[in-house]
């Protein structure tokens, strides 16, 4: 009962969240006229951008592959992707959510047990963290300027910024090399908890060392490396495409850098704890669009409310999609916490 009340206490919350967001976003916004650019833009950039979208989706299920190797070292490309896709539908309705249905999805189709595919996402989402601070830290080191009018305090600090960027690639590299040692060394301080929280913390550390036993296969440290600067890549073309659906790239500061830039405004928008970054990636990019780049509000909104809609589109579509072919069921999305079958 407790559970019901916290999730749906979590879920209004988000969903209020959202509503500001919009609220930012639209508000003294001509819906007619935006309504009207919509339409306006042709059929073709919904149908590569969905191709591409659906692609960089490929991309993180092929590094899943890789991270689950440890566990079962044959499981299929489609499998995986399809667990993601589920995934990104259940978290289009429900933040986070989608995370914890992944390990039922992927027991599912691949036999695999709950436990150990949840410390792969574990893993997963640690991966993802270094990698975004590592890419942020370098957007702000080679684009410092257009960070400048929100932060002047950032005035020649690149250095600080690629030194930030190098500390967060000896991390990456020591979450492989060293993985072992560096969760001994962490272990240590569990003993120093209250008995209750501790057993909770034993439990997230136990997912910890099952999603890192990928650090024993050296043979997959260069492809995990790969596929997660690919993915991150794959992000910042699918916003730098956009920019010619509305002629932004008539304006020579806004190029593949701006792109970049604009991942980092999305990256702490989809952060935020709303339905798929509905409201939050909005006032994010429009913002940045409008204060960095000098984008008319209109176009800045445009751009923002179609890129967000194709990338809702293919996760709700393409998740549905195997939802129903992969014979999946409500109840693996409202009862996440059933105990492991023994």
């Amino acid at each position: 009962m407790r559970s019901i009340l916290k999730n749906s206490i979590s879920t209004l919350f988000s969903i209020l969240l959202s509503g500001l967001f919009l609220y930012l976003a639209f508000r003294g916004k001509d819906i007619g006229l935006l309504w009207r650019s919509l339409l306006e833009v042709h059929w073709g950039w919904f149908v590569l951008l969905f191709v591409g979208s659906a692609l960089s989706h490929v991309l993180r299920a092929w590094r899943w592959k890789y991270l689950l190797y440890p566990i079962k070292q044959d499981v299929s490309l489609r499998n995986s992707f399809s667990v993601i896709m589920i995934g990104y539908l259940i978290n289009n309705v429900v933040p986070r959510l989608g995370e914890f249905v992944r390990p039922y999805s992927l027991k599912k189709l691949e036999g695999i047990s709950r436990s150990a595919t949840m410390g792969t996402i574990v893993l997963e989402r640690i991966l993802d963290l270094v990698t975004f601070a590592m890419f942020v830290l370098t957007v702000f080191a080679v684009y410092s300027r257009q960070f400048v009018i929100w932060f002047p305090a950032m005035a020649n600090l690149e250095w600080l910024f690629v030194a930030g960027a190098l500390v967060m690639m000896i991390v990456f590299i020591l979450m492989f090399l060293k993985a072992e040692m560096m969760l001994q060394f962490a272990r240590r301080f569990i003993t120093l908890l209250p008995m209750k929280l501790r057993v909770t913390v034993e439990k997230i550390f136990d997912s910890f060392i099952t999603g890192f036993q990928a650090s024993k296969y050296p043979g997959n440290y260069f492809m995990i490396a790969v596929t997660s600067i690919l993915i991150w890549l794959s992000y910042i073309v699918l916003l730098y495409i956009p920019f010619f659906i509305y002629d932004f790239s008539k304006n020579p500061e806004i190029n593949f850098g701006a792109a970049a830039v604009l991942n980092v405004a999305s990256g702490f928008a989809f952060a935020m704890p709303t339905p798929s970054g509905i409201g939050s990636y909005h006032a994010f990019t429009s913002f940045a669009l409008t204060q960095m780049f000098n984008v008319d509000a209109a176009s800045a909104l445009s751009y923002a409310v179609y890129t967000h809609a194709v990338g809702f589109l293919t996760t709700t579509i393409l998740g549905l999609y195997f939802f129903i072919v992969d014979k999946m069921h409500v109840s693996d999305v409202v009862l996440p916490n059933i105990p492991e079958e023994k």
